[in-house]
């Protein structure tokens, strides 16, 4: 009698069967992203901050205009200026929202164990973590750009009230609307790189939330000149006059947007690094 042996897959076979791409990477987090009820409430919150912000900060402006100085008269840079800071007045409060949904997205993970059914699918970790980083920053890019034009609707139908106006294809506009969105995308990966490296979300928030708020009040708090000029290398800092820079290059009053993105990128890129060092190293 004899028997017969099934045929042994190849190690190449069996590799290429469970290998995952990286395209498939990101798919499996733009699911698990969207399918976060934290992520839904994240977004809704930052679209209603940004509509209510500019709602009040534009009636405010307004209403101190009127009765006093002919808007309608004004320089049309300072028509336009005041237009843009009622818009992108809610970044201030969105950075909140973005920097605690960016620790949520994987400190959850550690919290219910999905994250080693994570590093299982992508063993070599970085991959996993590189995915999260893009789907992150591209969702909440496109969601902080459509918040500020819609911010940017609000504020013009009420400065419409006093003859102030500013279209959106300025780029004196839609610029600042853009770096708007641009540094919420850029603090959620920053939060995620926090979260990644403390694994928990409480303290991931403390953490960012510090930060982001904090960090700059205890400075401007400490009597020392070395500490006052430390304030702008700090990543609110730098993040906030990336949109309200009037500038692209460095000035005697500034930075310039430039050099604050460079400012804001270090701190991300330092967070992710961090994050992609103590992910190899440690246990899941």
């Amino acid at each position: 009698m004899t028997t017969t042996t099934p045929p042994l897959a190849h190690p190449s076979q069996r590799a290429r069967s469970t290998s995952l791409s990286f395209g498939g990477v990101l798919r499996s987090e733009w699911i698990k992203l969207r399918s976060l009820r934290s992520t839904t409430w994240s977004y809704l919150i930052v679209i209603a901050i940004s509509l209510g912000m500019a709602l009040v900060m534009s009636l405010s402006m307004a209403s101190g205009l009127n009765g006093g100085v002919d808007a309608s008269a004004m320089p049309a840079a300072d028509q336009v200026s005041l237009v843009v800071q009622s818009s992108v007045f809610g970044v201030f409060f969105g950075q909140l929202v973005a920097g605690v949904l960016g620790v949520l997205v994987i400190s959850g993970e550690y919290s219910t164990g999905m994250i080693r059914s994570t590093l299982t699918a992508v063993p070599k970790r970085l991959p996993a973590l590189a995915a999260k980083a893009v789907v992150l920053f591209v969702a909440t890019f496109v969601i902080g750009l459509l918040a500020n034009i819609g911010a940017f609707f609000v504020s013009s139908v009420v400065f419409a009230g006093i003859d102030v106006s500013a279209s959106i294809a300025d780029s004196a506009v839609f610029l600042p609307l853009l770096g708007g969105a641009l540094y919420l995308a850029l603090v959620a990966v920053f939060a995620l790189g926090v979260g990644t490296m403390i694994r928990s979300s409480a303290g991931g928030i403390a953490t960012v939330l510090g930060l982001l708020l904090l960090l700059p009040m205890v400075l401007q708090m400490i009597p020392a000149e070395w500490a006052h000029d430390l304030i702008p290398y700090l990543l609110s800092s730098a993040g906030m006059n990336l949109f309200t820079s009037t500038t692209a290059e460095p000035t005697a009053d500034g930075f310039g947007v430039w050099l604050n993105l460079l400012i804001v990128l270090a701190w991300v890129g330092a967070s992710i690094a961090g994050a992609a060092v103590l992910l190899k190293r440690r246990d899941a």
